[in-house]
This record gives structure tokens, C-alpha cells and sequence, in this order.
């Protein structure tokens, strides 16, 4: 998923810098989970993974990766489906997909408000989704609510089957990287027909937990080996920039407004979006005595200079300075090579 601060393909060398500093440990607590890409990755590799995040969408996904440990097998509802894995279709999560692909797209939230057709009457009207892609999302959001409330699947099954849909929505949205607007000329990608995608499992027989909150504040309730931060860098809030995967995963018909009918995030801002915070709520969490190591995954566009998180850190035990360059995607380059750049990310390592 097309998302900011995105470790997915740096994380491995974050974890071999951890192999370099000698940062031991099992257990996992991922502060600022997003896309779970971090917490997936040690949950790989057997750690006992926490993680958390305020955004509800970040929630249903870390429920599917992380805390869910085994394969569903939608025994109720295959039943009521009168349907049973095959040769084309060998996993119950595979074929329930696919049924959920060939149901009859629905006019509902996603239509009314954030397809050209939906939105017909507003000045500009939204193109987020084709008229047609609007009526699939809706389609298959309710179709899941609906066997959840008729108890036809289990809550790991439910999370998964909405986490398949998060995953998939990206893909035929018609944004530059963000949901924080839409383009005025249509995606190719936006063109194609939706078409939803299993998500890959990960099992590690581990008793894994994930939270929808504050993580500052539930920092000092969580005791790990190591603590991950991985906090927002700069200045913009991350629900605006990813609201139509919050109603998405939600469904729960919120009051929008403005061009590109946001919901309300009031109680969603990060203290770290702010530079005055940022450094304040680090030391809130660097302060604590439930874990052994803490890690701050950031970078040389971040709004916290490295000398006031290295003396902010160093109150609190020894810490260990890494640096390497990675290539870095702008959300707003439509994929033109020219507006890549380099820059750096830094690992800083407090063990106390």
C-alpha cells in the first residue's frame, strides 16, 4: 500500500542495524503501526509483536497481520453460501473473495460521496472512484457487515475480509499517493474495473496484541523487549491524508465536508506533526522503564533535529547513531523519475 513513511522496503536493513547494535530481545511493541509492514516483518521473524495505532483502519489491518495466528476457515458462512474450496479456489479465504467479487455492485456511502456520478450535483464533483468502482466498494463493505451482524463469521474473519479490502482500494483510487485529494483527470488505474485481492497471512503460534489509541499514552501500560517508533516526520496529519480508508473501514456514514469530503479528525492529530511536541512527546516515551531498547526510525526531512533527539534520548541510558541512504518516493510525482530523490533515514538506539 502507497502510504507515508512506508518501511516496507527499508525494514531489513533497519533490522540488520539492529544485528550491528547487539539489540537482543522477543517481544515487539510497533508504537506507530500504519501498514503494519514493520510489525509483519517481526512477527516473521518469531518475536511476540504489540502495536498499535490511532487510526481505525490501521486497527482492522494489524487485527489480519498481527494478531490474527491462523488460517480462517469461514466454516458458517461457506454453509450458508453452499460452497467449498476446489481446485480453483483452495483456500476458503480465496474462494470467499471471489464470491464477494461477482455480487451486485450497491449505490451506498462510497457512491453518494466520492464518485463523479455520486457527487453530481456539488461544483466538482469527487472522483475519487469510478461510478462503477464506488458501487463494487459498497457492495462488498456491506455484504461483510451483513454476515458479521447475521454471525456468519468469526471476528478474525471479519477483520481479514476488510483488511482484503483496505489492501485493495489503493490500486483503483484516483490520487497521486494520498486521499487527501483526488485528480481531475482520470488514473489509468482508476479506469479498471475493481476487483478485490486476498491478503497474505502470517502465522507465528505467538500470543500477539494489537490497540487503537494513543500509543504515547499506552506506552506506559505495554512492556516489550524493544520499543519501535516510527512517528509521522513532518507537519501533516495523517487521517486527512488517508480519511476514505478510515470510512472504508468504519462504514459508519460519517458527517464529510469541503472538495474532498473529509471526516472529522479531531481526536486523530499526532503531538509528533508539530516540532514544539514532537521532542516532548519522545521524552514522555524515552522516560519510561518497561522496555530495554527503545528505536527511532526517522529521517533527515523530519521536523525533530538529531541533536535534540540524541540529548533527549541520552537522559535516559546509552544511544547509538545509524544513517543510511534510501531512495524515496514523493506522493505527488505520478511516478516521474525525475522528482525521486535520496535521503537518509536514521536509526537511533536507546538501551537503558
Amino acid at each position: 500500500m502507497r502510504f507515508i513513511g512506508n518501511k516496507e522496503n527499508i525494514v531489513d536493513k533497519i533490522y540488520q542495524t539492529m544485528q550491528e547494535a547487539n539489540v537482543g530481545g522477543g517481544s515487539f511493541f510497533d508504537l506507530f503501526a500504519g501498514t503494519c509492514s514493520v510489525g509483519k516483518y517481526f512477527k516473521k521473524l518469531n518475536y511476540q509483536v504489540f502495536s498499535s495505532d490511532i487510526l481505525y483502519f490501521s486497527y482492522v489491518l494489524q487485527r489480519a497481520y498481527i494478531v490474527n495466528n491462523t488460517e480462517p476457515k469461514f466454516e458458517k458462512l461457506l454453509k450458508h453460501i453452499n460452497a467449498s474450496p476446489s481446485t480453483l479456489f483452495p483456500s476458503p479465504l480465496m474462494l470467499i473473495v471471489d464470491y464477494l467479487n461477482q455480487i451486485e455492485p450497491v449505490e451506498g456511502f462510497i457512491f453518494n460521496n466520492y464518485t463523479p456520478s455520486g457527487t453530481s450535483n456539488l461544483k466538482q464533483p469527487r472522483m475519487y472512484y469510478s461510478d462503477e468502482n464506488g458501487k463494487i466498494i459498497d457492495a462488498i463493505r456491506m455484504q461483510i457487515e451483513k454476515w458479521r451482524n447475521k454471525d456468519l463469521i468469526t471476528e478474525d474473519e471479519y477483520f481479514i475480509l476488510i483488511a482484503c479490502l483496505i489492501e485493495t482500494v489503493p490500486f483503483y483510487a484516483n490520487i497521486t499517493g494520498v486521499f487527501g485529494a483526488f485528480q481531475k483527470q482520470w488514473d489509468i488505474r482508476a479506469k479498471k474495473k475493481l476487483k478485490l485481492r486476498t491478503i497474505s497471512l502470517i502465522i507465528n503460534g505467538k500470543k500477539n496484541f494489537s490497540f487503537n489509541t494513543n500509543s504515547v499514552e499506552l506506552a506506559k501500560k505495554i512492556k516489550t523487549d524493544i520499543f519501535y517508533l516510527d512517528p509521522p516526520y513532518n507537519e501533516r496529519q495523517y487521517a486527512p491524508n488517508y480519511h476514505l480508508l478510515e470510512t472504508m473501514a468504519k462504514y459508519d456514514n460519517p458527517e464529510i465536508k469541503g472538495v474532498t469530503g473529509l471526516r472529522n479528525y479531531e481526536h486523530q492529530k499526532s503531538n509528533f506533526c508539530n516540532a514544539k511536541t514532537a521532542i516532548l512527546e519522545l521524552d514522555k516515551i524515552a522516560r519510561l522503564n518497561n522496555f530495554n531498547t527503545l528505536i527511532l526510525s526517522y529521517n533527515t526531512e523530519g521536523i525533530m533535529p538529531k541533536d535534540k533527539i540524541i540529548s533527549t534520548l541520552k537522559k535516559y541510558g546509552r544511544v547509538e547513531y545509524y544513517e543510511f541512504e534510501y531512495l524515496r518516493y514523493k506522493s505527488n510525482n505520478n511516478g516521474e523519475s525525475k522528482n525521486k530523490k535520496h535521503i537518509h533515514e536514521q536509526v537511533y538506539i536507546l538501551k537503558k
